[in-house]
């Protein structure tokens, strides 16, 4: 795979039996022996190890205190920065000047910087932009000496407190740093599958043997982006780039409770964020598209790309679908007319040339088990 980059852990994913494909730029596990509907039900039912360090860690440090780096950032997306406490973590999502998304990352108040992780594929142009446009309050400085690893499940914190004790008193979204064998590491109590879980961003140096250490124990299994896809699948979670895109504004795309009051019309910092216009308006009168969850009847999974109908008119395509091993059932999402969102309104998706009945419903598919 010439031109691609190597995890650091790359070597272990390999001697893992992993299966290795192109992904953000990066050779990447996408599956181990178990295959994907084994390792996505071990990650239900105990506890899940996934190598995402090709995603972006980004320390944004104040130039003139964290007050202005927080104002500053808010500037860049319709989130509430300066009200994040120390300590803890928030989802946000970079706008552009037409409403739409340039990425969706998360962001942790670390009491003297912000930890900023972005997406893989955008974090060149993220990086690019936070520089450009929060020169005056930011350096922003890349992570580029530190692994990224996501243990997830209900058993993550019984395995990962036998390393870190402390990390049993975190609850989701705050976030710490700890010590394991005198290397520093930033754990948050977050993840992207709807299990309880935890980020681990742990030195390069420290990463193999950290990793060895957590998989040495019965509960933990080493999982790969399909299983990671259709976890956050279940869950309801946007991928971007599939679900969420430069023309998606946050509204159709289901995702106004990350946009808290103080940045909604009439709150004390409304506005000022690239695409305000459009966004505001959405949060008052409504998108006029939605992103709904899918229920396809039957068993034939209704992919990306899938066309949506009602009647001979059609009205939206599938942005991600599969089957939900722990629902043993196909699901997907999609953007449909508003008048068309409702749960239980009944559409049909064409698979192979032949409409089939499916019906829209409420997100997520399953609950998630965040430990508040």
């Amino acid at each position: 795979m010439a031109g691609l980059l190597r995890l650091g852990l790359h070597d272990l994913h390999v001697a893992l039996g992993g299966r290795m494909v192109p992904f953000a730029g990066y050779e990447m596990p996408v599956q181990y022996p178990a295959g994907v509907m084994r390792e996505h039900l071990h990650t239900r039912s105990a506890a899940g190890l996934f190598d995402v360090s090709h995603m972006g860690q980004v320390l944004l440090i104040p130039k003139q205190g964290m007050e202005a780096l927080a104002l500053g950032f808010e500037t860049l997306m319709p989130v509430d920065v300066l009200g994040l406490k120390e300590g803890r973590q928030r989802y946000g999502l970079l706008t552009n000047n037409d409403g739409g998304i340039l990425d969706d990352l998360m962001f942790a108040n670390r009491g003297d910087h912000l930890f900023v992780v972005v997406n893989a594929a955008c974090k060149a142009d993220d990086i690019a932009h936070m520089t450009t446009n929060l020169s005056e309050v930011a350096e922003v400085r890349a992570v580029t000496d530190r692994a990224l690893l996501a243990l997830q499940g209900p058993l993550a914190e019984l395995a990962l407190e036998r390393l870190v004790p402390e990390v049993a008193g975190l609850r989701f979204m705050d976030q710490g740093t700890f010590e394991w064998e005198g290397a520093e590491l930033w754990i948050s109590r977050s993840g992207y599958t709807g299990e309880d879980g935890f980020e681990i961003s742990v030195p390069d140096i420290a990463a193999l043997g950290f990793a060895d250490m957590l998989l040495a124990m019965e509960e933990v299994a080493p999982i790969g982006l399909g299983a990671r896809d259709s976890l956050r699948l279940e869950a309801g979670l946007c991928l971007y780039g599939h679900d969420i895109d430069t023309s998606t504004s946050p509204v159709e795309a289901d995702l106004g409770w990350a946009i808290q009051k103080a940045r909604r019309p009439g709150g004390v910092r409304a506005g000022g964020f690239p695409g305000a216009g459009r966004i505001l308006s959405e949060l008052e009168t409504g998108a006029a598209r939605r992103r709904v969850g899918l229920r396809p009847e039957g068993r034939a999974p209704m992919r990306e790309g899938t066309e949506l109908f009602s009647g001979d008119a059609a009205v939206g395509r599938v942005t991600s679908g599969g089957f939900g091993p722990s629902l043993e059932a196909p699901i997907a999402m999609a953007y449909v007319p508003a008048a068309l969102a409702a749960p239980g309104t009944k559409l049909e998706g064409e698979v192979r040339g032949k409409r089939l009945p499916v019906i829209t419903c409420e997100l997520p598919f399953r609950a998630s088990t965040y430990k508040r």
